[in-house]
C-alpha cells in the first residue's frame, strides 16, 4: 500500500471506509423486498386473509417511486416470479400484475411524489385495486376467481397502510444513505 491510501485510512475502522456508490444500501432494497414477501405468505385467519394489504406492492410501488433507477420493471418481474412460487400460483400471475403496475407507478413517479399522502394513498387504492382485477380475471381463466367485490378488500387496507408504510420507508432509505 502507498503512504497515500495509509494516510487516507488512518483512524478509521472497516465500518466507516467509505463505501462505493453503485452498490450503496442495494441491500436495503433487498431487505425490505424480502420482508415484505415474508409479510405476505404469514398465515392469517380465514376472515382476516381477505383484509391482507399487499406489501410486495407497497414496498415496490414506494422504491419505484424513490429509486426509479434501481427498481424497476426487471425487478417487478424477478419478485412476481418468487410471489407465485411461494403462494403456489400459475407462474406469471403475479409476474404479470405486478410488471403492469409498477410501469404505471414508473410513468408517474415525478407526479406522485409531489401528492400528499392522502393523494398519493388515493393512487395505491388503484394500483393495488389493478392488481388485483389482473390477478382475478387471470385466476377467473382458471375458473377459481372469487364472487363480488370482495376482491377489493386487499387494496383498501393498502391504501390505509400507505401512510404509515411510506414514511417508515423513506426514513430506512434516508437513514442508510439508499441513492
Amino acid at each position: 500500500m502507498s503512504s497515500w491510501c495509509l494516510r487516507s485510512l488512518r483512524g478509521r475502522s472497516p465500518w466507516n471506509w467509505p463505501v462505493s456508490e453503485p452498490t450503496s444500501g442495494y441491500w436495503v432494497i433487498v431487505v425490505s423486498l424480502l420482508g415484505a414477501m415474508i409479510l405476505a405468505v404469514l398465515p392469517l385467519d380465514r376472515g382476516l386473509a381477505w383484509w391482507r394489504p399487499e406489501w410486495i406492492l407497497l414496498v415496490l410501488v414506494y422504491w419505484t417511486i424513490a429509486l426509479p433507477h434501481r427498481v424497476g420493471m426487471f425487478t417487478a418481474m424477478v419478485i412476481g416470479l418468487g410471489v407465485d412460487v411461494l403462494e403456489g400460483a400459475p407462474l406469471g400471475q403475479n409476474m404479470l400484475a405486478l410488471t403492469v403496475v409498477v410501469t404505471l407507478a414508473r410513468l408517474m413517479y415525478q407526479r406522485l411524489r409531489v401528492f400528499s399522502l392522502g393523494q398519493q394513498a388515493t393512487v395505491v387504492f388503484l394500483l393495488a385495486g389493478l392488481h388485483q382485477l389482473i390477478t382475478l380475471w387471470l385466476q377467473g381463466l382458471q375458473g377459481i376467481g372469487a364472487a363480488g367485490f370482495s376482491f377489493l378488500l386487499p387494496a383498501l387496507t393498502s391504501a390505509l397502510l400507505w401512510p404509515l408504510l411510506m414514511p417508515a420507508l423513506r426514513g430506512l432509505r434516508r437513514g442508510y444513505h439508499v441513492n
